[in-house]
């Protein structure tokens, strides 16, 4: 399991339902359901990656995120995650909007597109970012909508979303002050933990 996931799995409470979109390999879920006694799915499009769900215990359903989660119904799942594939769907606010209309709380990973070194080679050579969160050349990076962590806050404040927490790490997913006083400027990964406005604090 990844850096981030184990991140992300500590954000997870015991005994909960859990929806992963875009789940990979399914090591995240496989990890909390014999970890947490947490129950739920996965949403993969890749045929290799559902293979891998299934012989690690994982219950995948291939899907297109673009396509929505219309077959989940309202309040399905105490958590939505999606890691790192926020940046490849076509439409984010309204899958940020499906993630908290099936679950309690949503959350998200994405590469920090106004971390220093991004806006650096932007700015020197003119060219998109390559960093070793952003591995691919324009041309073939999977990437549709790139963000900053400040224009992640500002969708989630324009959608009504409460931020519940934030951590931001560097590609080996280590954190330090540095990050924690100037996320947008230092974090190359951001991770989030988000739900409704309108829901009362737990």
């Amino acid at each position: 399991m990844r850096p981030d996931q184990a991140l992300i799995a500590e954000w997870i409470a015991a005994s909960s339902r859990v929806l992963d979109l875009g789940c990979g390999d399914g090591a995240l879920l496989a990890y909390l359901q014999n970890t947490r006694n947490v129950t739920g799915y996965g949403l993969e499009i890749d045929e290799d990656n559902i293979v891998k769900c299934i012989a690690v215990g994982v219950n995948v359903i291939q899907t297109d995120l673009d396509a929505g989660l219309s077959e989940f119904d309202e309040n399905s799942f105490d958590y939505v995650l999606m890691t790192d594939t926020l940046q490849a769907v076509h439409f984010p606010d309204k899958l940020i909007n499906e993630m908290l209309r099936v679950g309690r709380e949503g959350i998200i990973t994405f590469t920090n597109i106004g971390h220093w070194i991004c806006r650096l080679q932007l700015a020197i050579k003119g060219k998109m970012p390559i960093s070793r969160s952003l591995p691919d050349q324009w041309y073939e990076t999977p990437n549709i909508h790139l963000c900053s962590i400040a224009d992640f806050e500002g969708l989630c404040r324009s959608l009504d979303v409460e931020i519940l927490q934030r951590a931001t790490v560097d590609h080996a997913h280590r954190s330090n002050l540095g990050m924690r006083l100037l996320p947008n400027l230092l974090g190359e990964i951001a991770l989030y933990r988000f739900r409704r406005k309108t829901q009362s604090h737990t």
